[in-house]
């Protein structure tokens, strides 16, 4: 079953020195299960405060974060180490893969958290690459394979527990534009196919289209709202 996430009245400032930052000013937001949605917005403008607040990785200040039922908020740093590693799969920019370990032992690092058997860790693994058509590359390491291909390792690892909910943080950021249309039709592809929800912040309109829904962010309030419906983004100019 995939996540419903739910952030009610949710306020956030960050200091910096003596300065109080706000970014968050009572923001209400409601993600039914299973649906892909894309943040945009400027710098600063509130999106990776709110995939870090629903991934479990901050708190909010005031307000609610309530994801697949739990109150993230009531929950303690190791309580919410546990459920990131059964429910959450994360993507990130830079790709973040351990240089020493192959694409296989990347992708296996968020199951060590778990109680899975090395048989089964090994099989999830071997599904997770496959998925994303890097079965013929699990022996090797990142400094062997593309940009994209490093990517697609990181949409593995974040598969691999097989989450009800993937986050990603402008994921496409180092890729070329064609690799990059790539990455967001996976990934549009494999939450649709495994029920997850998903929210992926990008700079992107094109390959935000690819989201099922549409958020715009602005000084951490939302401004704007488009699409409720899968479509397709274009191919890019050959």
């Amino acid at each position: 079953m995939s996540a419903a996430i739910s952030l009610r009245n949710v306020v956030k400032t960050y200091r910096r020195g003596k300065e109080a930052v706000p970014v968050l000013h009572g923001l209400n937001l409601e993600i039914p299960a299973g649906q892909f949605v894309s943040l945009m917005g400027p710098s600063g403008s509130g999106k990776t405060t709110i995939l870090n607040l629903v991934g479990g990785l901050d708190h909010a200040d005031t307000g609610e974060v309530i994801v697949g039922g739990e109150h993230l908020e009531s929950l303690s740093g190791g309580q919410l180490t546990k459920w990131r590693a059964g429910h959450v799969g994360f993507i990130f920019q830079f790709y973040n893969l351990m240089p020493m370990l192959s694409a296989a032992g990347n992708v296996e690092l968020p199951l060590l958290l778990t109680h899975l058997s090395k048989a089964e860790r090994a099989r999830r693994v071997e599904i997770a690459l496959e998925i994303v058509n890097l079965k013929d590359r699990a022996s090797h390491k990142p400094g062997e394979m593309s940009g994209g291909q490093q990517q697609r390792v990181g949409i593995a690892r974040a598969l691999a527990n097989r989450p009800d909910l993937l986050i990603a943080d402008e994921p496409t950021g180092q890729l070329d534009s064609r690799t990059a249309v790539a990455m967001m039709q996976l990934i549009a592809e494999l939450v649709h196919q495994q029920g997850a929800a998903a929210i992926v912040s990008t700079h992107d309109p094109q390959l935000a289209a690819f989201a099922d829904r549409g958020l715009e962010l602005h000084d951490g309030r939302l401004v704007a709202e488009s699409g409720h419906g899968r479509h397709r983004a274009p191919e890019p100019a050959r």
